[in-house]
């Protein structure tokens, strides 16, 4: 599952007001983005045809066919694999090495593996 940038700001307007018509959409990606309703709807399509969203009449309806947590996994996974040789380690390892690491970010992340 691969959501390039555009289609990712498409997905996070469906995700925080599903369902929503593609007309909606469009008003959002002008505030917030920029984007004229051709780009957007462009996306849509896109999207739909990716199986990630549905429409539905009337009104053009999106509902998402992918949670943002399956993005969020598949997204994680690919940036271990290409920059990382899959090893989830040296993942850590960089991250840990970040001098811009608060002690409660360290904390929390200690947390979180003494949970697992």
């Amino acid at each position: 599952m691969k959501v390039f940038g555009s289609e990712m700001k498409v997905m996070e307007i469906i995700w925080e007001n599903e369902p929503v018509s593609a007309k909606e959409i469009s008003l959002i990606a002008k505030d917030e983005i920029g984007w004229n309703k051709n780009t957007t709807y462009t996306v849509i399509k896109k999207l739909v045809e990716k199986g990630y969203i549905k429409r539905d009449e009337p009104g053009f309806m999106c509902t998402s066919l992918i949670s943002k947590d399956e993005v969020c996994k598949s997204e994680t996974k690919s940036l271990v694999d290409r920059l990382f040789g899959g090893s989830k380690k040296a993942l850590f390892c960089a991250l840990l090495e970040d001098e811009d690491l608060t002690r409660e970010e360290l904390d929390a992340i200690r947390e979180m593996i003494e949970k697992r």
